[in-house]
């Protein structure tokens, strides 16, 4: 079979790693043929390929980023654009297109899929807030690198006696925000699914001084808000599917903090940190299964799917499901999060 790859939105670690498996499966099982489209939708809508071969994927599996490159085109909105992407997928002769992207990357593939063209969908969100799948790659890696951030943060805010508020993303889900500030001992803990409460932040971090502390860290999702404000954001433009360039909320947190408290606060944006570098091992493994089970739908025929993680098990659902709603963090993490931290009564 001929089968075409590309990797849409935002990038993160373990892209390579499906890459990788996917092509050595197709190859060395099957006997397939790979074209790589770059820069995700563009590389389709401008046919810009590469050959994915065991030579051209040898030697990634350990590199973050993805060697097809990613963009955050939206066919949508291009003027004949779904038109364009079925012609030149059909000049190459392919006989399925695997897509390696969140909700926005999948929800072109549902509507190619709708046209007849056979897609099959690997997940990809470094907020790990794609629907049906219990894992996305590219999301350990980014706990990870912000639970050791969160670590080096105690020793420099304990030198200053400071307050030091964390920014990592999370545009609608809190997941790496609450994962990496329990395993990182933060004070509070801030997530979209939950309105800031700003004179409990406070609480919270006048309870830490007053029981022997001079310090508190605090971690925030970029899309933390308050109640009265919308999500803070860089500038007012959008990207094509319509989302803003969240940034802000943990320096206007530091802010109001001292504000209201008198202590030293500052803050820290991890940013695109937590997108780049090398995947963890548990990123490795479960891109390298999702690039495998990708193949195993192409050959089963399996289309208009998507690959997910559901407990220890690979399976998959239509992307449909996929992508009908936003994967937020549930009431027992948050359980879990207010039970580390002291009543009001305390």
């Amino acid at each position: 079979m001929r089968i075409g790859m590309l990797t849409g939105g935002g990038d993160c670690p373990g892209l390579n790693a499906v890459i990788r498996a996917a092509v050595r499966k197709g190859i060395l099982h099957h006997g397939d043929e790979f074209v790589g489209f770059m820069e995700g939708w563009r590389g389709v809508l401008d046919d810009v390929t590469m050959p994915l071969t065991l030579e051209t994927t040898s030697g990634i599996l350990h590199r973050g980023g993805t060697i097809l490159r990613s963009s955050r085109t939206n066919v949508k909105k291009i003027p004949g654009g779904f038109e364009k992407c079925v012609e030149v997928l059909g000049k190459h002769k392919l006989d399925a297109l695997i897509a390696l992207g969140g909700d926005d990357t999948q929800s072109i593939s549902l509507a190619l899929s709708e046209k007849g063209v056979k897609c099959v969908g690997v997940p990809k969100t470094i907020d790990n807030d794609l629907n049906g799948t219990d894992a996305c790659f590219g999301f350990d890696t980014a706990v990870g690198i912000a639970t050791e951030a969160v670590d080096r943060l105690h020793s420099t805010a304990e030198a200053h006696n400071r307050v030091m508020v964390c920014e990592v993303m999370g545009r609608d889900a809190g997941w790496i925000a609450i994962t990496a500030g329990i395993a990182g001992g933060a004070d509070v803990i801030l997530v979209p699914e939950v309105p800031i409460d700003i004179e409990e932040v406070c609480r919270l971090v006048k309870y830490r001084r007053e029981h022997g502390k001079k310090f508190s860290i605090v971690v925030a999702a970029e899309g933390a808000q308050f109640p009265e404000t919308g999500q803070a954001t860089h500038g007012t433009a959008v990207d094509s599917f319509g989302h803003a360039r969240l940034s802000g909320i943990g320096q206007a947190l530091a802010e109001e903090i001292e504000k209201r408290t008198g202590y030293e606060t500052r803050s820290v944006n991890l940013g695109h940190t937590q997108r780049g570098g090398t995947p963890s091992a548990y990123d490795r493994m479960l891109a390298t299964r999702y690039g495998v089970a990708a193949i195993d739908l192409v050959h089963a025929g399996k289309f208009g799917r998507l690959v997910v993680l559901m407990g220890t098990a690979i399976t998959d659902i239509p992307l449909a499901d996929a992508i009908a709603k936003t994967r937020t963090v549930g009431e027992d993490l948050l359980a879990v999060m207010k039970g580390l931290q002291p009543l009001a009564s305390s």
